[in-house]
C-alpha cells in the first residue's frame, strides 16, 4: 500500500500499474468534500515519486463511482471573496490537471454515477471503461453554477461542441449505452470484469497499440472548429438555451458562452476561463438558492429515512372513489409496483377512474417511456370494484371521495368495518381536519390525512397529516407508501388547510384585494410569472378549480377568521355564481379550448370584465413591486405561522412543501428564503403600508423579534 487515508488508497499492481481506489470512510457514496479532495491531491504528490507505467482510477463503493462534489459545502464556499473563490478553484484544478498530465496512461473505472466533479476526474483520464449501470454527466447548472473543475474546457474537446452544450446545459446524466455513443466513455464491461479490462486496456497502451498522447494532447488544444463552425454551434444554442433557461436561470447561457470564448483556448487558459464564471455564477442568489433547494431535497429524504427505518412496505393498497384524483392516486401505486384496489359506487364512476389510468398510461407509450406491455402490466395492477369485500386484505386504504365532511366520516367508518386491524386509512382531503374525520373510527390511531396534488402522477408532493391520535406507527406507513409511490412525503400537524393550502390561500386573498382595488387580473398575472411562478394567481385559480377554491376558502375564513375572512362578495364568488369554475367546464378568469394535443389553451373574453366591474371598489395607483409584495407578504406571514404553530419542525420543511406542492419559483427558494433576501426589517417596513389592507400583511410577534434582531430563517 502506497497511501492509505481516509477517503483514497493507492495500491501497487503488477507490470508497474498503480490503482487509486476512492473509498470515502464511513460514507455509502463517494463525494469530493474537503478531506476527499486534500488526500487526492496527496495521492498525486505519491504517483509522481513512483516508477509506473499506468494508473486505474477506481471507486470501492458499490453504490457508484463519484457522486460529484459534497453539495453540503458549498453555500460555505459561496461566501468566500471572489478571489478566494478562485484561488480554491485553480488549486482543485491544478491537482486535476496533474492527473492528467502523468506521463503514462490512465483508466478510469466507471462502476455506477460518475456526476459533476466524478465526471470530472474521470475527464481528466485518457479512457473510460464503465459498466452497463454507470451513468455520466454534468448536472451543476441545475444548481444555479457551470462545471468548475473542467468539465467545460475538456468535454467539448472529447465529445464535441454541439453535443458538450447539450449535456451541460440541459444538466442530465447519461447512461452508459447512450454515454458511448457520444464518446464519453470507451467500453461497456460487467462490473466482475472491469478491472480486468481496465488492465488489458493499459497494456494495449504500453505496447503502443493505442496512441493515448493523442487523447492527452486533444484535451489540451484548442478545439477543431473554424470561425463558422464555432458560430453555428454556439451562437445558435445561446438562443435556444436562454429562452429554455428563462432570464432567471442564467448559468446555462453562461456555461456556452465560457466554452465559445474557450473554443480558441489550451486547456489551462480554457479552465482559468472557466474559473472564473463559475465564481460569477456561485455569487448569485439564484445559485444560493438553487443549492438551498437541492439540500432541501436530501433533509426530506433523510427525514423520511428515519421516520420509515422500522416500517414494512405495503405490498396490497386501495383507493375509495374513482374520480380524477381516485384514478391518479390509483394509477400512481400502480405504475410504480404495488397493487391497488379502486373502490366507487358507481360503474360508470369506475370506468372514468380506469379511463383517467389509462390515458395517463397511453401518454407515457406514446412518448416512448413506456411499452405496451409494461402499460396492459400496470393496468392489471388495478381492480375497480363496486364491494368492500375484497378490502380484507388490503394494508393501506386511500380515501378520495367528494370534499365534505360528512360524507367523508361516513365512508371511512364503513370501509374501517371491512379492513383488517392493521390497515391505515389515509384521507386525501386537502383542508378537513383529520382529527375531525377521526371521531367515528374505532381506531382512530390508524388513521392519517394524506393529501395528494392534482395532477397527481405530475405534482411530487404528499402532505402526511397527523391527527391527535394517529400513531407513529401509522405515519411511518403512510410516509414509506408516499415513498413506494415514487412521492415525496412530508408529515405536518393537523390544522386547517394544513401547510401548503394553509399558506396558499392568504395569497389568493391578497389577488383578491387587489382586483377590488382596481388591479387588471392579466396585469397580477403577468408580474407574478415574471417573479417566477409557473403561472399568475387567476391562472393557478383556474387550474384549481373556482368552485374548489369557493369551497375551501370559507373552511379556511371559519379556521382563521382574522385574516382569512371576506366582509363582502368577493370575485371569485361572483365567479363561482356565474357558473365559471375554471378550467374543468372551460370558463373561469380566461376560457380555454382543447388544441390538437389535447391541452387546453386560454384565451380572454372581454365578457369577463363586466362580471369584475362590481366587485372594483376603488380604482388605485399600484406598481409592480406593490403587486408583488401585496401577493407576497401574506404568503410568508402564514408560512411563518405554521413554523410558529409547529404545523411542521423546519423552515426546510415549509419552503420545500411550497416548491414541490405549488410551483414556488425554485430560484427563490421559498416564501422563507425569499423572506431572508429581503431581510426581516426591510420586510416588516414594507408590510405596515399595506396593514390597513388586513392582518394577513401584520407581522407577529416572533416575526418582529426576528427584524428587531436582523435573523434570518435560515
Amino acid at each position: 500500500m502506497l497511501y492509505s487515508g481516509q477517503a483514497f488508497r493507492l495500491e501497487s499492481l503488477p507490470n508497474e500499474i498503480l490503482k487509486v481506489v476512492f473509498d470515502l470512510k464511513d460514507q455509502s457514496a463517494n463525494v469530493f468534500n474537503a478531506l476527499a479532495l486534500k488526500e487526492l491531491g496527496e495521492v498525486l504528490e505519491v504517483i509522481k515519486k513512483q516508477s509506473a507505467k499506468g494508473l486505474l482510477f477506481t471507486s470501492g463503493k458499490p453504490s457508484g463511482f463519484v457522486f460529484g462534489a459534497d453539495v453540503t459545502e458549498f453555500l460555505d464556499h459561496f461566501k468566500k471573496t471572489e478571489d478566494e473563490m478562485k484561488t480554491w478553484i485553480a488549486g482543485i484544478n491544478k491537482v486535476f490537471s496533474g492527473y492528467e498530465d502523468l506521463p503514462f496512461p490512465k483508466v478510469a473505472l466507471v462502476n455506477g454515477f460518475a456526476l459533476g466533479g466524478g465526471c470530472e476526474i474521470a475527464l481528466t483520464m485518457d479512457y473510460r471503461l464503465a459498466t452497463p449501470k454507470a451513468a455520466i454527466g454534468l448536472p451543476e447548472t441545475k444548481l444555479g453554477i457551470i462545471p468548475g473543475w473542467g468539465g467545460t474546457a475538456r468535454l467539448p474537446r472529447l465529445i464535441g461542441a454541439d453535443h458538450a452544450i447539450e449535456w451541460i446545459t440541459g444538466a442530465k446524466h447519461y447512461k452508459a449505452d447512450e454515454a458511448i455513443k457520444f464518446g464519453a466513455i470507451d467500453g461497456i464491461i460487467e462490473d466482475a470484469k472491469l478491472e480486468e479490462a481496465g488492465l488489458k486496456l493499459l497494456e494495449k497502451c504500453i505496447k503502443g497499440e493505442l496512441d493515448w498522447k493523442a487523447r492527452v494532447e486533444q484535451k489540451k488544444s484548442p478545439l477543431k472548429l473554424d470561425k463558422i463552425e464555432s458560430a453555428m454551434s454556439f451562437d445558435g444554442s445561446k438562443a435556444f438555451v436562454a429562452a429554455m433557461a428563462g432570464p432567471n436561470y442564467p448559468a446555462p447561457v453562461k456555461a456556452v458562452e465560457t466554452m465559445q470564448k474557450a473554443a480558441r483556448l489550451n486547456r489551462d487558459e480554457a479552465i482559468a476561463l472557466e474559473g472564473e464564471t463559475f465564481t460569477l455564477c456561485a455569487k448569485t442568489k439564484t445559485a444560493e438558492c438553487l443549492v438551498q433547494v437541492f439540500l432541501g431535497d436530501q433533509y426530506l429524504k433523510k427525514v423520511s429515512k428515519t421516520v420509515t427505518k422500522n416500517a414494512k412496505p405495503t405490498q396490497h393498497a386501495s383507493v375509495l372513489g374513482a374520480g380524477i384524483m381516485g384514478g391518479g392516486i390509483a394509477y400512481q401505486s400502480a405504475s410504480m409496483g404495488v397493487p391497488v384496489l379502486m373502490k366507487d359506487i358507481k360503474t360508470e364512476q369506475l370506468d372514468l377512474g380506469m379511463n383517467e389510468a389509462s390515458k395517463l398510461l397511453n401518454k407515457e407509450v406514446e412518448r416512448k417511456k413506456m411499452t405496451t406491455e409494461k402499460m396492459a402490466k400496470v393496468i392489471s395492477q388495478i381492480t375497480p370494484t363496486l364491494s368492500y369485500s375484497d378490502f380484507s386484505n388490503t394494508q393501506f386504504v386511500v380515501e378520495a371521495v367528494v370534499e365534505n365532511e360528512k360524507i367523508k366520516k361516513s365512508v371511512l367508518a364503513e370501509v374501517e368495518k371491512g379492513t383488517s386491524p392493521e390497515t391505515v386509512l389515509a384521507s386525501n382531503t386537502s383542508t378537513i381536519s383529520i382529527t375531525r374525520l377521526a371521531e367515528g373510527l374505532s381506531r382512530p390511531d390508524k388513521f392519517c390525512g394524506m393529501h395528494f396534488f392534482n395532477p397527481v402522477h405530475r405534482m411530487p408532493l404528499v402532505e402526511i397529516i397527523r391527527g391527535a391520535k394517529t400513531s407513529e406507527e401509522t405515519i411511518a406507513q403512510a410516509v414509506n407508501y408516499a415513498n413506494q409511490m415514487g412521492k415525496t412525503p412530508i408529515v405536518v400537524n393537523d390544522c386547517a388547510g394544513f401547510l401548503v393550502n394553509r399558506i396558499l390561500f392568504p395569497y389568493f386573498k391578497g389577488f383578491v384585494h387587489l382586483i377590488e382595488d382596481g388591479v387588471d387580473f392579466q396585469r397580477i398575472d403577468k408580474v407574478m410569472e415574471k417573479f417566477g411562478w409557473p403561472m399568475g394567481p387567476a391562472y393557478l385559480l383556474d387550474v384549481v378549480g373556482i368552485d374548489t377554491g369557493v369551497h375551501a376558502a370559507k373552511i379556511m375564513a371559519d379556521a382563521f377568521p382574522d385574516r382569512m375572512s371576506y366582509s363582502t362578495k368577493t370575485i371569485l364568488d361572483v365567479m363561482y355564481e356565474n357558473k365559471r369554475f375554471g378550467q374543468k367546464n372551460g370558463l373561469g378568469f380566461f376560457e380555454y379550448e382543447v388544441d390538437k394535443k389535447g391541452k387546453p389553451v386560454k384565451k380572454v373574453n372581454p365578457a369577463v370584465y363586466e362580471l369584475i366591474k362590481p366587485c372594483v371598489k376603488k380604482e388605485i395607483t399600484v406598481t409592480d413591486e406593490d403587486i408583488i409584495m401585496r401577493m407576497m407578504i401574506p404568503m410568508i406571514t402564514e408560512a411563518s405561522r405554521c413554523l410558529e404553530d409547529k404545523i411542521v419542525a423546519t423552515p426546510v420543511e415549509v419552503d420545500m412543501g411550497l416548491l414541490l406542492g405549488l410551483g414556488f419559483p425554485p430560484f427563490r427558494a421559498g416564501a422563507l428564503k425569499y423572506a431572508d433576501s429581503i431581510g426581516m426589517k426591510n420586510l416588516e417596513e414594507i408590510s405596515q403600508k399595506f396593514h390597513s389592507i388586513g392582518h394577513m400583511y401584520e407581522f407577529t410577534s416572533f416575526m418582529k423579534g426576528m427584524a428587531a434582531e436582523n435573523k434570518t430563517y435560515y
